[in-house]
């Protein structure tokens, strides 16, 4: 958390800036899911975008969400809250995706090739994004009846600085250089002004 770094309130709002995001952390207390959070890619593109003088939205694919349960670990239930989290944001026309933290080590080496120890929480997801800049995630706060209200905490575990500047490197916690290459060339042939970094 950066309730102290000189650039969280300035992420907080460009992250805003997508209407997508407003509207995604506006609802997401009514889904009820533990754990959650709007993480990822729409939120540090957003900042790329803007930077880039385009529009905050501009090429997002798709809107993360994180939850943990541990409790049930099987594909179908992820698959159920999927089909809510779908539900829920029909109308913003855009790809919600939802992943429970909790059992990504389930799958992970098989789609990936790389071994993934069990997390113990979305915020340790977050952590091990291939690109430290990139690990960034918004919760909110507020109460499951407040519909359309923003109490706002940020997770930013390896700090803002790099993501403003545009430093691409590997993170130590997930060291997988094949796939962190291929995610850094393609932020790269997006947003040309980034540097990647310490490919080895």
């Amino acid at each position: 958390m950066l309730a102290t770094s000189p650039n969280a309130s300035q992420f907080i709002a460009d992250a805003l800036q997508n209407r997508f995001n407003r509207a995604i952390l506006e609802r997401l207390p009514s889904l009820d899911l533990p754990d959650a959070w709007l993480v990822a890619g729409c939120l540090f593109q957003s900042v790329w975008n803007l930077k880039s003088g385009r529009p905050p939205e501009a090429d997002i694919k798709d809107y993360d969400l994180f939850y943990f349960d541990a409790g049930d670990l099987s594909e179908a239930a992820e698959t159920g809250v999927g089909q809510r989290v779908e539900a829920c944001f029909a109308d913003l026309g855009v790809t919600v995706e939802a992943k429970n933290q909790a059992r990504v080590h389930t799958w992970y080496a098989a789609y990936f090739g790389f071994p993934y120890e069990p997390l113990t929480s979305s915020k340790s997801g977050i952590d091990r994004f291939l690109v430290p800049c990139t690990c960034v995630g918004l919760q909110n706060r507020a109460a499951e009846s407040s519909a359309g209200e923003l109490d706002l905490m940020l997770y930013a575990p390896y700090g803002l600085d790099d993501l403003y500047q545009g430093i691409l490197k590997p993170n130590p916690l997930c060291n997988h250089i094949p796939l962190f290459a291929e995610k850094a060339r393609s932020y790269q042939s997006r947003w040309d002004w980034l540097n990647i970094q310490n490919m080895g």
